[in-house]
C-alpha cells in the first residue's frame, strides 16, 4: 500500500512541478506567449498519463478519473475530454475471493444461503462486482422473491479506498498553497466531496437504504419500480436485490420488438427524471443505459414481487394513461439530495433568468455556493449580459429553433469566460448535473427530434408560479425597509455632525494599511527582480575573462530570483 500511495504522490508532484514552471515562473519571466503556446497539448498529456495511471491502479483511483472528467467548472476541456472515456469495467475478482467474503459477511455458507449462486459475474466494477443468486426456499417465502442480484464488495478495497483518499487529502493540501490555484477552486473542499461520495458507495447499507427510499417515493406511479431489498442478506459489503433485469433502456431494437416507441420512452424518462428534481428531491445520479430498463407489463417477474400500489393511478400524472411497461431503476450507490436551500437557491436562478437578471443570477449562484468569495462578480455580471443579449427574451419553443453552430460558438466563448472565474459547484449540484446530462444525452439517442426544454417548461412554469406569492412580499418587505432607512436618516446625519463638532469622529484605516503592505511587497520583489537581472548579466559579461567570480555572480542571483518568485507564489499567513 506504501508503494500505491508513492505512486500517486508521485504523479501528482510532478504535475505540480510542470505547473509552477508554465504557469508561474515563465509568466513572472515575460514569457506568456511561451508558456500559453503548448497549453492544451500539455493539459492532454497530463490527462493521457492520469488515465493510464487510473487504469494500472484501479481501485478508487478510476472513481477520481470520473470525477474529474466531470468537473467542466474548473478543468479545462483538454483534461475532461480525455477522462471523459474512463471506464469503471476491471477484470472481475477471482470466485473463490468472492465466496470467501460473501460467507464471512454472511455468516454462513453461500450454499445454505442461496439456492443458486452463478459463479461468473453479470458485471465487473473497481468497487465491486455483481453475481445473480436464488434465494433458498425458507428466504423465499418470507421475502416473496426468489431470483435476486448479489453485489459483493471487492475483498481490500477498504484499505485501498483509505490509502487513495489519504494520498488525496495530501495533495489537496499542496494545491491550497499554490495561489494559482487556490483563488479558482477550494482543492481540499473538492476532495472532501469526493471522500464523501466514495464512502457512501462502498457502504451497501447506504446504497440499499437509497434504493428503499426511492421505491417509496414512486410507490404510486405506475411509470417506475426500483427493486426490492432483501435486507436479511445484506450487509456493509454485501448487497442482495431482486432480479429486475429486463430490457435496456437504449436498445431501441428490443424495444420496437416488445412494440415499445423509443419515442415514448424518451418523454417518460424526462419527465420522471424531472420528478426527482422538482417533487422527491432525491435523484438518481447515475442514469446511464445500465442502470435503467424498460420492463413491459406482460413480461413474465421471474418470481419477484410487484407493489400493489404501483398499479394505481399518479396523482399528478401528465394527463396520459400510463403506459403498459415500466422504467426500472437499479444502482443506488450515487445519489443526489436536493436540500431545502438548494431548491431555494435553484427557485431564485429560475427567477432571475426569467427577467434576464444577471445581478439576480449572481445572487442565486452565491446561494447556491457556486461562486467561490474571492469571484469578480462584475466579470461575471459581464458574461451574464452578453448571454442575455444573444438569447435573452426567447422561448423554450424559440430556443429549440436556434441553429445549434451559435449554440456551439456561444458555448466555446462563454465556456472560456466562465472557466477563467472562480467558480465551484458543490457536489450535490454537481450530481445534479451529470443527472440531468445524462438525461438529455439518453433522449436524444432514442428520440433525434426529442428537446429537453419541452420537458423542463412545465416545471419551471410551475416554480415561477409557486414563487410568485413570495417574490412579492419580499419585494414588500424591501419598500418597507428601504423606508424605514430614509426615515432614521435625518437622525443618523445630525449624529455625525455632533460627533465631528466634538472632536470625537474617527476613520478605520485598516485597508488602506492592507492595500501599503500589499504594495510595499511589490515594490520589494521589484528590487529583487533587477537585482536578479544585474547579477546574472554581470556574472555572463565576466565568464569569459574572469569564470571564477562569474559564476559566483550567477549562483548568487539565484537568491534574490527565490525572493521575487517565493513571495507571490504561496499565501502567506501574515496580515491581508
Amino acid at each position: 500500500m506504501r508503494a500505491r500511495s508513492r505512486r500517486i504522490l508521485g504523479f501528482a508532484a510532478r504535475q505540480l512541478v510542470v505547473l509552477w514552471w508554465f504557469e508561474l515562473l515563465l509568466p513572472r519571466l515575460g514569457l506568456h506567449a511561451l508558456a500559453a503556446r503548448g497549453r492544451a497539448r500539455r493539459m492532454q498529456r497530463i490527462a493521457k498519463r492520469f488515465h493510464g495511471l487510473a487504469v494500472e491502479l484501479g481501485g478508487l483511483m478510476i472513481k477520481v478519473g470520473q470525477f474529474l472528467s466531470s468537473r467542466l467548472d474548473v478543468l479545462p476541456p483538454e483534461i475532461t475530454d480525455e477522462l471523459a472515456g474512463l471506464q469503471d469495467e476491471v477484470p472481475p475478482v477471482a470466485f473463490a475471493e468472492i465466496r470467501a467474503l460473501a460467507e464471512a459477511e454472511l455468516g454462513a455458507p453461500l450454499d445454505a444461503v442461496f439456492a443458486s449462486f452463478d459463479e461468473a459475474p453479470v458485471a465487473a466494477a473497481s468497487l465491486g462486482q455483481a453475481h445473480r443468486a436464488r434465494l433458498s426456499p425458507g428466504d423465499a417465502a418470507d421475502t416473496g422473491l426468489d431470483a435476486v442480484v448479489v453485489k459483493v464488495q471487492r475483498p481490500g478495497i477498504d484499505r485501498i479506498v483509505a490509502v487513495d483518499l489519504a494520498a488525496l487529502r495530501r495533495v489537496g493540501g499542496w494545491l491550497r498553497r499554490v495561489r494559482v490555484v487556490a483563488d479558482r477552486v477550494d482543492a481540499p473542499a473538492l476532495v472532501e466531496e469526493f471522500a464523501q461520495t466514495s464512502l457512501e458507495e462502498i457502504d451497501y447499507l447506504h446504497e440499499a437504504a437509497a434504493a428503499e427510499r426511492f421505491g417509496a417515493c414512486f410507490a404510486a406511479d405506475p411509470r417506475v419500480t426500483a427493486p426490492e431489498v432483501v435486507w436479511e442478506r445484506t450487509t456493509r459489503r454485501v448487497l442482495t436485490l431482486e432480479d429486475v433485469t429486463a430490457i435496456k433502456i437504449n436498445d431501441t431494437a428490443a424495444l420496437r420488438r416488445a412494440g415499445i416507441d423509443p419515442a415514448d420512452v424518451a418523454r417518460v424518462f424526462a419527465e420522471v427524471m424531472f420528478d426527482q428534481v422538482f417533487t422527491h428531491a432525491f435523484v438518481h445520479a447515475d442514469p446511464h443505459p445500465g442502470n435503467i430498463f424498460v420492463t413491459p407489463l406482460d413480461a413474465p417477474s421471474g418470481g419477484t414481487r410487484r407493489r400493489e400500489a404501483s398499479d394505481s393511478a399518479r396523482p399528478g400524472a401528465a394527463g396520459t394513461d400510463a403506459p403498459a411497461w415500466r422504467l426500472t431503476f437499479v444502482d443506488f450507490g450515487m445519489m443526489a439530495e436536493v436540500p431545502n436551500e438548494l431548491r431555494t437557491g435553484l427557485r431564485s436562478l429560475v427567477i432571475a433568468v426569467a427577467a434576464r437578471d444577471g445581478r439576480g443570477m449572481i445572487a442565486a449562484a452565491q446561494e447556491i455556493g457556486v461562486l467561490l468569495p474571492s469571484g469578480d462578480t462584475a466579470e461575471l455580471e459581464r458574461a451574464l449580459s452578453q448571454l442575455f443579449a444573444r438569447f435573452g427574451g426567447m422561448g423554450f419553443a424559440q430556443l429549440k429553433d436556434v441553429d445549434p453552430r451559435e449554440f456551439r460558438e456561444f458555448g466555446a466563448e462563454f465556456g472560456d469566460v466562465v472557466r477563467s472565474l472562480p467558480l465551484q459547484l458543490p457536489e450535490r449540484l454537481l450530481l445534479l448535473i451529470r443527472a440531468l446530462a445524462l438525461t438529455s444525452g439518453m433522449c436524444s439517442g432514442l428520440d433525434p427530434a426529442f428537446n429537453v426544454w419541452d420537458a423542463v417548461e412545465p416545471y419551471a412554469t410551475r416554480l415561477l408560479r409557486e414563487e410568485g406569492g413570495g417574490a412579492a412580499r419580499e419585494l414588500l418587505d424591501q419598500a418597507l425597509a428601504s423606508a424605514g432607512v430614509l426615515w432614521r436618516m435625518p437622525q443618523r446625519v445630525d449624529a455625525l455632525i455632533t460627533k465631528a463638532d466634538e472632536g470625537r469622529l474617527s476613520f478605520d484605516t485598516s485597508r488602506l494599511e492592507r492595500r501599503l503592505d500589499r504594495l510595499e511587497g511589490v515594490a520589494r520583489r521589484i528590487v529583487s527582480a533587477v537585482l536578479f537581472a544585474a547579477l546574472v548579466i554581470g556574472g555572463a559579461v565576466l565568464v569569459p575573462s574572469s569564470p571564477a567570480l562569474g559564476w559566483t555572480l550567477v549562483a548568487v542571483s539565484v537568491l534574490p530570483l527565490l525572493h521575487a518568485l517565493s513571495a507571490g507564489l504561496f499565501r502567506g499567513s501574515g496580515r491581508r
